[in-house]
């Protein structure tokens, strides 16, 4: 713990060092004025306290500080706070609001036990059954947080029957394809992954790029390889991690036993009306009402039909990750009012020329310098996200690479997991599971799975990309 600590506290630190040396001595005046040179030492605080989280502190903090220093610079809230104005984050904090109500009713644990109940007890039926709950819980609710803690305490009672031993592979697998399978099949669609409002909200937000992300072209872009990719770590986990130890016959029996009282109405009401959302994200070209909209539309319909209670509002939504979010989405105004996007563009833009000519060299290339990278940006990837999408119009205005392309530059490496402290979620997970959780050598092979996933995919993606136009 203290060498964490340590670490944590030596990486922010170094980051203000650097911010104090661009704010004092002011390297870059040949081509970036002095408001946005100390807007860029600001802003290399706020990533060391986002990333490192020096003495665990909360990512809200880091946005807070963020919004102090840029209103002492002088510059206007209505840039400082813009990124609060945008329809994602009224879609974000709905979003939550889902999760909580799959976890409050039970919905979310009938799913996914119900499901684990219809497929004969084996190994390659778990792995089937654990990725058709990932995909209609997906469906359910955005929140990958919510969606771990459904599936991996069933996981538990799932290797608990099989009698698997503690640091088997066998107990590695259901553990690892019930958390992945939580967390990949819903990238595929916006409303699958909280990312999905927060790159919409980003993009929104930057002067030529409103509207451009939707469902329809998310599910264009992505749909397609995330579907290859679930299929490629479903198949692939059953070889990397093949157990030994056969699952014992009377699992059948033992499994069937779990229980679950009746369906109750705020179950039924709650489904109902997570399907309805789903629906109206999928027809939104046929009737034409934001996403904002609706989901604001179905809290208010859980608060009318008694699925949730004045009590809920403040336990129902992370305001530290919503704070977070909002300042992160308000990176765009700010680099704009204070020329950093244009100084970034001037040193990204020439940097993408030896690979930007060929789409099959730029992909592959960024897209494992992002893999790299993420062991480094580990608070979601959301500050690389906030700091490249400002750029993407100069990018497309140099090299005709559509910003849309980016989605899947953004989304494959930020769910990436060699290792547990890149992924939340794989941290969560870990602490659920407790002395039963999977061995770390199986874990490192299974995101090593999904990198090669991923690259593999990008051979259908790519070519499905270029035939839409967003290659040139």
């Amino acid at each position: 713990m203290l060498s964490k600590t340590k670490i944590s506290c030596a990486g922010s630190g170094l980051m203000a060092l650097i911010a104090v040396f661009i704010m004092v001595w002011k390297p870059f005046s040949a081509s970036l004025n002095d408001t946005g040179q100390i807007m860029l030492g600001g802003i290399l605080i706020t990533l060391g306290l986002w990333i490192f989280k020096p003495f665990n502190l909360p990512y809200a903090a880091g946005g807070l500080f963020l919004a102090m220093f840029a209103l002492i610079l002088g510059l206007a809230p209505s840039v400082v706070f813009s990124g609060f104005s945008q329809s994602a984050i009224w879609t974000l904090i709905p979003a939550l609001f889902f999760g909580f109500t799959l976890q409050k009713t039970g919905l979310g644990k009938r799913i996914a036990l119900g499901i684990v109940k219809l497929f004969k007890p084996s190994y390659p039926g778990l792995v089937f059954a654990w990725t058709l709950i990932g995909v209609v819980l997906s469906l359910l609710t955005p929140s990958i947080t919510v969606r771990v803690a459904i599936v991996i305490p069933i996981a538990l009672q799932c290797c608990e029957l099989c009698k698997l031993p503690k640091g088997s592979k066998g107990n590695s697998l259901i553990l690892l394809t019930a958390f992945a399978m939580a967390l990949v099949p819903g990238s595929g669609w916006l409303s699958g992954l909280l990312a999905g409002p927060i790159i919409q909200g980003m993009y929104n937000a930057i002067p030529g790029l409103e509207g451009v992300v939707t469902f329809n072209s998310w599910f264009g872009v992505l749909f397609l390889p995330m579907l290859i990719i679930t299929v490629l770590i479903a198949a692939g986990s059953l070889v990397i991690l093949k157990p030994k130890e056969p699952v014992s016959k009377d699992v059948a029996e033992a499994i069937k036993t779990q229980s679950l009282p009746k369906m109750n109405r705020q179950e039924l009401i709650a489904g109902l009306i997570l399907t309805a959302v789903f629906l109206m994200f999928l027809t939104g070209g046929l009737h034409g009402l934001p996403d904002a909209g609706v989901c604001l539309a179905a809290v208010f319909a859980f608060f009318l039909f008694g699925v949730l209670e004045a009590k809920d509002f403040n336990a129902g939504v992370n305001w530290d990750l919503v704070v977070f979010i909002g300042m992160a989405i308000s990176f765009g105004a700010i680099f704009t009012a204070t020329g950093i996007s244009q100084w970034l563009a001037g040193i990204v833009v020439p940097a993408l020329a030896p690979i930007a000519g060929s789409p099959w060299a730029f992909t592959f290339g960024i897209m494992t310098f992002m893999f790299l990278w993420r062991f480094v940006d580990v608070a979601i990837f959301i500050p690389t996200i906030a700091i490249m999408v400002p750029i993407l119009p100069d990018i497309q205005a140099a090299y005709a690479i559509d910003p849309l392309v980016w989605i899947a530059v953004f989304v494959m490496p930020s769910n990436a997991f060699f290792m547990a402290y890149q992924n939340i979620w794989a941290m969560m997970s870990g602490a659920i599971a407790g002395d039963r959780a999977w061995d770390s050598k199986h874990m490192s092979a299974y995101g090593v799975l999904y990198f090669a996933a991923c690259m593999l995919a990008l051979f259908a993606a790519i070519p499905m990309w270029m035939n839409a136009g967003l290659f040139g």
